[in-house]
């Protein structure tokens, strides 16, 4: 099923979050699915299903890989959470929009309404969902945020008068079902210490407020035909590397296909904390991918330990690679609400936050030969992705090396991004490993051509 809506802040994402945990309290393997790029929504779900969440992007990957994605992992139950509303998109054809994805995955919609104001009008709204695309087939409605049982009975009234679409659920208006938010959506999970029973607050007053057993009948669909998986350009790897991954309040935005990549490549991911570690695991490499470093700023400054073990790792030549809030944490230091707070110090910058989106959106990069990592027989023309950033890094000396060159974006400077230093990769866009970019590949056959090279040093005892 594809959970959507009419527009963005309806509600969707608490009804799919309470849907994965409603349905997996049941006894149901729920696999939860996100369109486009996010990082927030998918640990949400995850946490709600003990699944990991896939995204499935239509900008980014290919038709055929997202089908294969979809069949590779679904489950008894597969749920895909929208982004917008139903027909947004970028493209005036709708290609990238959720509408697009029902189709290519044939699911049912359930559109989800805030039907906060509403009575008669909500009739014309669903019918012109319907007409707007046929091929759409909305097999219900989940009204959300209604003021009590004789809103919801004049609804249900209208609903079954003028149309043909079941009503599947009616969610009365409860403040303690809100999940805080923030600049760049929902508070992430890995941030609230009460995320768990939030999660089964929601699923709880979802169970009570939605059919399940309606909604999984008008769910039922055949099997997708098996699509081919997409080829993927593979770097030839050596012998098995440990990468420490920094994973705890301040960072966590990792998506679950670019870490099975670095696993299939031959990596051991070996966690870390970086608010609680004072001392760095033995590992070969660092991975540090984005996050709310901001928002933990006091805590990662006081952990000096850990930070001065990192600064003097990157320093002595130890790969790395970091992705916007990673980069934030090796910058000299994050400003932040009128203080600045000490931060790692391996980028000669500093990071400024600001009210207002420095980059947002999708990304285009072209990779300049500079680029530290092996590259493949046929390296991708143009390289896709992403950026969600309220800072900018600031005080960079004018020698700096960059790896890419922002053709679409803002990057680090608007024209360029990936800072390179010593082995260090920074850079404030977000890669995924889909169509041809293939980093993970990349990044641990540098990883391995490292090791290698500081293996067949020998080490000699000068005396004097």
């Amino acid at each position: 099923m594809l959970i959507s809506a009419a527009h963005k802040s309806s509600g969707k994402t608490m009804v799919s979050i309470g849907l994965c945990a409603a349905l997996t309290k049941r006894g149901y393997a729920v696999q939860p699915f996100k369109k486009g790029p996010d990082y927030i929504d998918p640990m949400w779900l995850s946490l709600a299903t003990n699944h990991a969440c896939r995204n499935l992007d239509l900008y980014l990957m290919e038709r055929e890989e997202i089908v294969s994605n979809f069949n590779r992992h679904s489950a008894q139950v597969n749920l895909v959470e929208g982004n917008k509303g139903l027909y947004d998109g970028l493209a005036l054809d709708g290609s990238n929009s959720n509408a697009a994805l029902a189709i290519l995955l044939d699911l049912p919609v359930f559109l989800v309404i805030d039907a906060r104001g509403m009575t008669r009008g909500i009739a014309p709204l669903i019918l012109g969902y319907q007409a707007f695309d046929r091929d759409i087939h909305i097999a219900g409605v989940i009204l959300n945020n209604l003021g009590g049982s004789r809103h919801e009975a004049k609804l249900r009234a209208v609903i079954e008068h003028y149309t043909d679409v079941p009503v599947i659920g009616a969610i009365h208006h409860d403040e303690r079902l809100s999940i805080i938010e923030r600049h760049l959506g929902l508070m992430p999970s890995n941030e609230s210490h009460v995320a768990t029973a939030k999660i089964k607050q929601i699923g709880d007053a979802i169970a009570e407020q939605v059919d399940l057993g309606k909604l999984l009948e008008y769910s039922t669909m055949e099997p997708l035909a098996v699509a081919r998986k997409a080829e993927v350009l593979k770097i030839h790897c050596g012998d098995k590397v440990r990468i420490g991954i920094a994973r705890d309040r301040a960072f966590g935005f990792y998506y679950a296909d670019d870490l099975d990549a670095l696993e299939s490549a031959g990596a051991e991911l070996v966690q870390f904390d970086t608010l609680r570690d004072t001392s760095l695991p033995q590992v070969d490499a660092l991975y540090i991918g984005g996050g709310f470093p901001e928002m933990c700023a006091a805590e990662l400054e006081a952990n000096s330990e850990l930070r001065t073990q990192i600064k003097q790792a990157i320093d002595s030549g130890m790969p790395a690679y970091a992705e916007c809030g990673g980069l934030m944490y090796l910058s000299r230091s994050i400003e932040y609400q009128g203080r600045n707070y000490k931060m790692v110090g391996a980028i000669p910058g500093d990071v400024k936050m600001h009210e207002k989106p420095v980059g947002r959106g999708y990304v285009h990069l072209k990779e300049e030969q500079l680029h530290p990592w092996p590259r493949p027989s046929s390296p991708a023309k143009q390289i896709k992705a992403h950026e969600f950033h309220y800072s900018s890094l600031e005080n960079l000396p004018h020698d700096s090396q960059f790896a890419y060159r922002v053709t679409r974006g803002h990057g680090i400077n608007g024209e360029q991004d990936g800072l390179m230093l010593n082995n260090l990769l920074a850079s404030y866009t977000h890669l995924r490993t889909i169509g041809s970019c293939y980093w993970a590949d990349r990044f641990v056959a540098f990883v391995q051509g490292v090791k290698a090279e500081k293996a067949s040093i020998p080490t000699h005892a000068v005396i004097n």
